[in-house]
């Protein structure tokens, strides 16, 4: 009998707004996720407290715990925690690196996790995928997605606007990363998922030319529910292909290479620029999808820098010899991805010459 339907997982719920920490209790409560009121707050630096004493009152008993960081370490010792209580949820309060943390430990624990986001800097707000330092750098970990979120505007418009334009350049960069996706079908026989394809890409053509900025809840509203959107891509797919391609192993390199250099994703934008400029320079026939790389590269150019995002290597302070060394290193980021990177396999030379084409072309 032929397979008809088939069960997505998504979030039970899912609240972008202004004053949307005020309704968590009831939340939790009217979803079944906490009827008892027992759970755990897991919150990093910044807002994290405040918006924990905000929400203390809607929750009968809660106890609080810091993060210190988005480490392997944290988020074990985190789990650690969350096992010695009798919690029946844990809720994650802060930027990116304290929700991964709490996602990662709320699967080692084994209770429901419900996200709450304090600024919009990449997709992890939403996703089943972790992000997390350790002893060797920075790697991805699979973890059960959460089963509520919440963004509220209020909170986001008081973080730093850096950390909230970086999740532009995390959706945008979902092009390239379909693209990757439609290219590995092509030349390698692998199963492309469809549905998470589509859903990915319409979050970054939803956001790619939406009018207004960070400073405009509509927008704010966009970009959040893309970044919520690009998560579900990934739990739709069972991995992160719909989100990740050349230009995440881009970024992973700088980040083993140049750690510190910028923001997930900040990174993810300038990968997928690069990624397109290959595409339209090195690539017969254009993308995957036959379309004309140049008109996505100069649309994912245009958004970057009408946010203010970096473009060039110069722009997050790298040389281009150090992007070029950061491009050739990507691949083995993620051993057994195919993407624009692995399919063209340039040598040294070839890919110092590209990055030098592509700033000189783009006016870095």
């Amino acid at each position: 009998m032929p397979l008809l339907t088939r069960m997505l997982n998504a979030p039970l719920s899912i609240d972008v707004r202004r004053g949307a920490v005020a309704a968590l209790g009831e939340l939790l409560a009217d979803k079944r996720i906490a009827t008892e009121g027992r759970v755990a707050i897991a919150v990093g630096q910044g807002q994290g407290d405040h918006i924990a004493e905000h929400v203390r009152p809607s929750l009968s008993a809660c106890e609080v715990f810091q993060v210190e960081g988005g480490t392997v370490d944290a988020a074990v010792g985190l789990a650690g925690r969350l096992r010695g209580g009798t919690f029946e949820a844990v809720v994650g309060i802060g930027g990116g690196r304290t929700i991964d943390a709490t996602k990662y430990a709320a699967t080692l624990s084994g209770i429901p996790m419900v996200s709450v986001a304090t600024n919009l800097s990449h997709d992890g707000i939403c996703s089943p995928v972790a992000s997390l330092e350790h002893d060797k750098g920075k790697g991805s970990f699979g973890v059960v997605m959460p089963l509520a979120m919440v963004v509220d505007l209020d909170y986001v418009h008081t973080a730093p606007h850096r950390l909230v334009r970086a999740g532009i350049g995390d959706v945008v960069s979902n092009f390239s990363a379909v693209d990757d996706w439609l290219l590995a079908a092509e030349q390698c026989g692998e199963r492309v998922d469809r549905m998470a394809l589509t859903v990915a890409r319409t979050a970054a053509e939803a956001l790619l030319h939406q009018p207004g900025s960070i400073e405009s809840d509509r927008f704010l509203t966009v970009l959040a529910e893309g970044l919520v959107l690009s998560g579900m891509a990934m739990s739709f797919a069972g991995d992160s292909r719909p989100a990740s391609g050349g230009d995440h192993e881009i970024l992973h390199a700088i980040d083993q290479l140049y750690p510190g250099t910028a923001n997930h994703g900040e990174l993810a934008g300038i990968g997928a620029a690069f990624c397109y400029h290959l595409r339209a320079t090195r690539l017969s026939g254009g993308d995957a999808a036959g379309e004309p790389a140049e008109e996505r590269l100069a649309e994912i150019l245009a958004c970057l820098g009408r946010h203010g995002l970096p473009r060039f290597p110069a722009d997050v302070g790298l040389t281009e010899e150090q992007f070029a060394e950061a491009v050739q290193y990507a691949p083995r980021t993620r051993p057994g991805r195919y993407t624009i990177l692995e399919h063209l396999g340039l040598d040294k030379g070839e890919t110092l010459k590209a990055v030098e084409e592509y700033v000189q072309a783009h006016g870095g």
